[in-house]
């Protein structure tokens, strides 16, 4: 028998098989349909008036009632997790996020900050902070670092901050006169720095004299800063502000260079300390650079490049320098009380608005008085408090000590925050939460400051007898920030 005969006669004989397998399913499928009509005539019958009732059928018995078992807790958790994975999974890694950063914020409150000393007890590395000693910030940070165990140089330009530093009353805190709009001065004083850092210093008579050691140079520019248009601002006003608040910090650290690009110690076998660079800016008008703010937004702005650069240069030399962004902050018990008829205790800027030309007015006034009512206004997080000086502090040493060996340290209330919007929110949308309006009608053209009207006062001004208009308030130290002086 052939392989075509055998495959022939196995074909045969599954036959009977398949046509059992096959009516079995069609009998199965016949019965389910017959039954199911027979309940609904039965059903239908049963229910039907015209049917006696020795003939009517009884109906069928109604299934036995399905038992509610209320769900648990943990039930009901694990059913609304299964009808929202995406977001369970954004909770599950925000709440973990905010569990790391509270376990480490307070691994970082509770370690030991403190400055070397010697084995007598004598302090052995110094920090100069070159800042305006007027300023609160650099008296909070002086004292601090002070307590530290640290030598804290602050730096002078005039007696009266001189006398300012030595009315802290404290002995480690000390004045640095450095001049430093007389660059042979400045380089005498850096010299008699150097050679006291090269000179072994004993804590008490007949103690073991020790070299002291750089540990950091601290940059804080001036931190205050006025709002007004740009048309209200003479050019003489910008100038003073880029002479006091942009070029003073770019000299100030040019002044320090060659000491930190030196090995100032003398070295027995040991490894001289690498100083560290601080650079201080306020972070929160130069991330979103919102409308009347364009002294802040450019100096922070020039003076952020400006690091970037110094950092850039200073690193083949293994000198880390660090952009310290600062947010908002308490300073309760380093200014005093403010009191005025605006708020927050500031002058009242409609007043302000009404010294301003008639057509800046016109153009600037509104959205000037909205913007400086928002909740950012000069610089401050308006109803809250600000961070306590504490987190500026553990920051600060955090970096001079070498934890902390990031380029850019973000602290303080809203200085990440508003990075984060100024990266990625639209400009549009940030000015107009900020109360930020379209004007609808512009002002009718009236002459520039050069026209035929303003003659006399240009003549005046030739002469030096006419002031400059200045819209803007004085400090916290009573000094302006712009100068109002005459045309010379």
């Amino acid at each position: 028998m052939s392989a075509d005969d055998q495959q022939f006669l196995d074909l045969l004989s599954s036959i009977p098989n398949q046509i059992k397998r096959y009516s079995g399913e069609v009998a199965d499928y016949i019965d389910k349909a017959v039954e199911k009509a027979a309940d609904e005539i039965r059903d239908t019958l049963s229910t039907a008036q015209w049917v006696p009732d020795y003939v009517r059928p009884t109906p069928p018995a109604p299934p036995p009632p399905v038992a509610i078992i209320p769900m648990t807790t943990f039930e009901r958790f694990q059913d609304w997790i299964a009808r929202h994975k995406i977001l369970s999974g954004v909770i599950v890694v925000a709440v973990g996020y905010a569990t790391y950063k509270t376990i480490r914020h307070t691994q970082l409150l509770r370690k030991p900050r403190r400055a070397k000393r010697a084995r007598n007890g004598g302090r052995l590395e110094v920090v100069v902070i070159a800042g305006s000693p007027t300023l609160p910030l650099t008296k909070s940070l002086s004292l601090d670092m002070e307590r530290r165990g640290f030598i804290v140089y602050v730096v002078c330009n005039t007696i009266e901050d001189e006398l300012t530093v030595q009315g802290l009353s404290r002995p480690d805190i000390k004045p640095l006169s450095i001049d430093i709009t007389d660059p042979p001065n400045a380089g005498q004083s850096i010299e008699r720095f150097v050679q006291y850092l090269q000179t072994p210093h004993a804590a008490v008579p007949r103690a073991k004299p020790n070299y002291l050691a750089l540990k950091a140079v601290i940059l804080i520019p001036s931190l205050n800063y006025q709002t007004s248009p740009i048309a209200t601002i003479p050019p003489s006003s910008f100038a003073d502000l880029f002479n006091t608040h942009l070029l003073h910090p770019i000299l100030t650290i040019q002044s320090f260079l060659p000491l930190l690009t030196s090995r100032i110690t003398p070295t027995y076998g040991e490894k001289s300390a690498t100083p560290r660079v601080l650079v201080f800016t306020p972070s929160i008008i130069s991330s979103i650079n919102p409308p009347f703010h364009a002294p802040e937004a450019t100096v922070c702005s020039a003076l952020s490049a400006f690091t970037e650069v110094l950092t850039a240069e200073l690193r083949p030399l293994a000198i880390p320098v660090t952009h310290v962004q600062l947010g908002t902050f308490d300073f309760a018990g380093f200014t005093p009380v403010r009191t005025g008829s605006g708020p927050a205790g500031l002058p009242a800027i409609p007043a302000e608005t009404q010294q301003w030309p008639e057509s800046a007015r016109h153009a600037y006034a509104r959205n000037y008085v909205s913007q400086s009512s928002s909740a950012i206004s000069a610089g401050r997080i308006r109803g809250l408090r600000g961070s306590s000086l504490r987190e500026l502090h553990n920051a600060v040493f955090d970096v001079v000590d070498g934890s902390d060996q990031s380029d850019v340290v973000r602290v303080g209330l809203g200085a990440g925050l508003y990075g984060f919007v100024g990266r990625w929110a639209p400009r549009g949308l940030v000015a107009w939460m900020m109360g930020i309006r379209k004007v609808d009608e512009l002002s009718t053209w009236e002459g520039g400051p050069f026209s035929a009207s303003e003659s006399e006062k240009s003549a005046s001004s030739e002469n030096g007898e006419a002031s400059e208009f200045i819209a803007v308030a004085r400090d916290d130290d009573g000094h302006n920030v712009w100068k109002e002086g005459s045309i010379i």
